[in-house]
């Protein structure tokens, strides 16, 4: 029996790193995860979606969209929660095709 990796078929199965539909499929993760992880991290901290509204001025209607999709959000806003959820957040942005790093920062 055959056995493949994990590369090998998202490969096969979305397309290759670099592709259009591969970039989008990385960037849709990405939100999920950040979705997940905001809410994870909401209910280990003990608080509602209105408590952590409250917190950062916002309805929970909007904290619900931002654990559902996080993709339509501001950075403000992102740095609001996680600052409401006592959470490190660290940037890192890595040039395309490049050898270097603009910059990391940690907030």
């Amino acid at each position: 029996m055959k056995t493949y990796t994990l590369e090998e078929v998202q490969d096969q199965l979305i397309g290759k790193t670099g592709t259009p539909a591969r970039d989008k499929f990385e960037y849709d993760l990405q939100i999920d995860l950040m979705g997940h992880a905001i809410k994870q991290t909401r209910l280990e901290r003990h608080l509602t979606q209105e408590e952590l509204g409250k917190l950062i001025g916002v309805q929970k209607a909007q904290i619900s969209r931002l654990e559902n999709n996080a993709g339509n959000v501001t950075v403000d806003t992102l740095m609001r929660v996680f600052s409401a959820l006592k959470a490190k957040v660290s940037l890192q942005i890595e040039l395309l095709n490049a050898d270097s790093t603009i910059g990391k920062a940690s907030f």
